[in-house]
């Protein structure tokens, strides 16, 4: 009987033991809780290059010439099979979007760049855009697989696996050479804030930045 009893007994110890390590490990691997304030980082020698991408009505355009050039505009960069950092970064966009008001897409324009062209059509681009009531004054883009990647690498966003890429926004006003990373997922007020400090900061002295 005690040889049956002693083993019993010793799980019962354990039971509780191992449930606490168990919680423990999984609280352990839960995902970083998001910083108080968006990690600011000034941007310096920004070369955007001039690629073609699609647009998701599908209207090929140029990405420097024709969405960034002399603008105030807020860029992140997500793709639509996402289903972690992507859909928040959509509602935030979405949420600034109100923010800004009748300043969207005219003061301030919004770029969505997707970091899995290959899968993302524009089609797929706007559906996604869709789900967060995008307007206008919000451009999604996406194409070529070789431009786009060429257009990520030097934003200094590009990764080999697109599951790595990080929630940040790039912040930028174009016409006075200064740009800003910030935290993708910061409240839309706070990024409203540093788009507001851009859009007013005097022009910088910086030599404009060629675009091969």
């Amino acid at each position: 009987m005690s040889r049956i009893l002693i083993p019993a007994f010793a799980l019962l110890l354990a039971g509780p033991l191992l449930a606490r390590a168990q919680e423990h490990e999984h609280h352990h691997h839960q995902p970083a809780p998001a910083p108080a304030k968006p990690e600011i980082e000034a941007v310096s020698g920004l070369t955007i290059p001039d690629v073609t991408v699609l647009d998701q009505e599908g209207k090929p355009v140029r990405f420097y010439s024709d969405l960034v050039k002399d603008r105030v505009v807020a860029v992140n960069f997500v793709f639509t099979t996402c289903t972690t950092i992507c859909p928040p970064m959509g509602a935030n966009f979405a949420s600034l979007q109100k923010q800004l008001g009748a300043r969207a897409g005219r003061d301030v324009h919004l770029i969505s760049v997707s970091v899995d062209p290959s899968t993302d059509t524009p089609e797929r681009m706007k559906a996604w855009a869709q789900k967060f009531g995008a307007g206008p004054g919000w451009t999604l883009v996406t194409g070529d697989r070789a431009e786009v990647t060429r257009l990520l690498k030097a934003l200094g966003v590009y990764t080999p696996d697109i599951n790595d890429h990080s929630p940040l926004v790039l912040l930028g006003n174009d016409a006075r050479h200064q740009w800003t990373r910030a935290y993708g997922l910061a409240s839309p007020a706070k990024l409203a804030e540093l788009i507001d400090g851009l859009a007013a900061a005097p022009a910088a002295g910086a030599t404009k930045e060629s675009r091969p």
